[in-house]
């Protein structure tokens, strides 16, 4: 037996009068990600910017050698050859250091109890600059420590 429906429930731009009046959602989540898809291109990628004024060409003191050493003090000194020079400065030696053709020897020898961080500040500062030939001379007087 058929069920009949009320008039109220009817529609006239349905093909169906007496179909379900549920709404077709599917089409509608289509176009909301659609419009989030776009929404998420067109943002602007966020720029974290600092205006700071950059030192302009090598301003090195050190000299580069055919074995350098670096060294790094209980005060956290980083030191290239006996002179003292800050991470900007150990970079701009290690990258000079790394455009020659020989690229020299850099003897990384810092000192027992000289801070970890600061060890490895050094280290990534010589690795980004180019410095490949990395040498720990001195290494086996540090076994009784661990």
């Amino acid at each position: 037996m058929r069920k009949l429906r009320s008039r109220f429930h009817q529609s006239i731009f349905r093909a169906d009068p007496n179909g379900d009046p549920d709404i077709n959602t599917t089409p509608l989540i289509d176009v909301m990600l659609v419009m989030l898809v776009m929404f998420i291109i067109t943002i602007p990628p966020p720029t974290h910017s600092v205006d700071i004024t950059l030192p302009q060409g090598p301003d090195v003191t050190g000299k580069v050698l055919d074995e350098n050493r670096v060294t790094i003090d209980t005060a956290d000194t980083i030191r290239w050859n006996g002179e003292a020079v800050d991470l900007a400065q150990l970079g701009q030696l290690v990258k000079l250091a790394s455009e020659r053709t020989e690229q020299p020897v850099l003897m990384f020898e810092p000192d027992a109890h000289a801070r970890y961080l600061r060890v490895d500040e050094a280290i990534g500062a010589i690795r980004r600059n180019g410095g490949e030939k990395l040498a720990f001379p001195g290494i086996r007087k540090y076994g009784g420590l661990i």
